[in-house]
């Protein structure tokens, strides 16, 4: 008994020591199937295809059944319905376990209807619609950006953010804009005077000194005025003076009738160039110093650009139609209306005409898009009280001042379809103004070389009061 205990404790003691080799040997016993995809099957999502096997097969399985879900309808034939887009994999065994078959199921999205659609609402542009992983690709070329914005917003409703562009636009799809703002301004201003003195005293630097002294008006004097009261006065023009009297006693009357007019012509003219849906910017003129506190007490020197600035988002729609985003603004300093110094400065107020609006219109078209007029009429007159009553002369003891401004604002856009040319073709304003020679200039005094042949001779032969470069009146 004791002899078989033995031999059994010896038993176990060697199957101890040989077990990881057991195991390794169960291991390698174990055979993976290795089959690779056979086909590829296309199914479109939320429809199903019905599929049949050369082999009759025992059992069938999907990896992802989020994406795909089969069913068999005989031992030859499935029922694949697509899901979800993506890519799984059917595999098939037959009878006896062994792998008949692995078929790769991708699952796109309906292009078919798509496509229909697609034709439905543009039959007449070249789009071709293909299937990339679980998206779609537009390609092809379209008439313009309005059309491709729609395939586009087409495609995302079956595909939703796994849409390619491939789409080009073909046609012009660059816009020049001519930006031209006009401005009038009109000034009148009319003033009479009128000023009497008498005084038997003494004169000194215009003003009446002396007992029994009385006047009117200040700050006015007179062109050839008598010695007397309105003497030493700054001269001025439009203004008539007399005096009667003796070394004693003196009248002084001193008339002033002034009238000014003014205009003035403001014309900014920027043009520019943008591709269809890119904005554009442009800024003709220079920077003016605003000098701004520190916060520290001290002063600090800012730069305020000013001049002609201009930019537009411009979209060519259909059938030529251009569609505009605009902001243009013209500023300017305003030297007659100063609000102080600072740091030794002057710090003076701006003149700024903008706009931003937004409009359509086809090639070769304009609209006038802003336009602003201003009418301002003051007046004033102050009198020496009951005398400025006096019928006639009463204007002897009265001052009356008119003045009234007109501006009239007018911006006006016309936008063109253009496309690029070769270099030679642009002629520049320099092109038709050149430096004359050394004998032209000191002995001729001509400004430019006159010997040219064609039209830009002819050009250059005329004076600088003509048009020169790009200017055309």
């Amino acid at each position: 008994m004791k002899f078989g205990r033995w031999i059994a404790a010896g038993l176990l003691g060697l199957l101890a020591s040989f077990g990881p080799a057991v195991s390794l040997v169960q291991a390698e016993t174990l055979r993976v199937m290795r089959g690779e995809t056979s086909s590829v099957l296309t199914v479109p999502m939320n429809r199903a295809v019905v599929v049949e096997s050369d082999a009759i097969f025992a059992e069938l399985s999907v990896a992802n059944p989020g994406i795909a879900d089969i069913a068999t309808l005989s031992d030859r034939t499935i029922y694949v319905l697509g899901k979800a887009p993506g890519r799984t994999t059917l595999t098939l065994l037959g009878g006896d376990g062994r792998l008949i078959t692995n078929v790769e199921v991708q699952v796109v999205p309906d292009i078919a209807e798509f496509k229909e659609r697609l034709q439905q609402i543009m039959p007449d542009e070249n789009i071709e619609v293909r299937t990339a992983n679980d998206g779609i690709v537009l390609s092809g070329t379209v008439s313009s950006i309005t059309r491709l914005d729609r395939a586009i917003a087409l495609a995302q409703r079956y595909a939703p953010d796994r849409v390619s562009n491939l789409l080009s636009v073909g046609g012009t799809q660059q816009v020049m804009l001519k930006v031209r703002f006009a401005e009038m301004e009109r000034s009148v201003a009319k003033n009479l005077n009128a000023s009497l003195g008498i005084t038997n005293g003494t004169v000194s630097d215009g003003v009446v000194a002396g007992s029994g002294a009385i006047g009117r008006g200040t700050d006015i004097g007179g062109i050839g005025a008598p010695s007397g009261a309105f003497q030493g006065l700054s001269n001025r023009s439009g203004g008539i003076s007399f005096g009667i009297g003796n070394n004693s006693v003196q009248v002084n009357i001193l008339l002033e009738a002034l009238e000014g007019r003014g205009v003035v012509r403001t014309l900014a003219e920027p043009n520019l160039v943008a591709l269809s849906g890119q904005q554009a910017s442009f800024l003709a003129g220079s920077e003016y110093p605003v000098p701004v506190a520190d916060g520290n007490g001290g002063i600090t020197v800012e730069y305020k650009p000013v001049g002609a600035n201009l930019s537009f988002t411009p979209r060519v729609l259909d059938d030529g139609v251009i569609n505009l985003e605009l902001n243009a603004e013209v500023t300017s300093v305003d030297t007659t209306a100063q609000t102080g110094s600072s740091g030794g400065l002057n710090v003076f107020t701006f003149s700024n005409r903008s706009t931003a609006t937004t409009v359509q219109l086809r090639d070769g078209q304009s609209f006038a898009i802003a336009g602003l007029l201003e009418d301002n009429f003051r007046n004033a007159s102050s009198q020496v009280p009951w005398l400025g009553d006096i019928p006639v002369l009463g204007a002897l003891f009265r001052s009356s001042s008119y003045s009234r401004e007109q501006s009239e604002l007018v911006i006006v856009i016309t936008a063109h379809l253009v496309s690029p040319t070769t270099g030679e073709a642009i002629s520049l304003p320099t092109d038709r103004v050149r430096p004359p020679s050394e004998q032209d200039f000191f002995l001729f005094g001509q400004m430019v070389d006159t010997n040219q042949s064609g039209p830009v001779g002819e050009v250059a032969r005329q004076d600088f009061d003509s048009p020169y470069g790009y200017v055309l009146e």
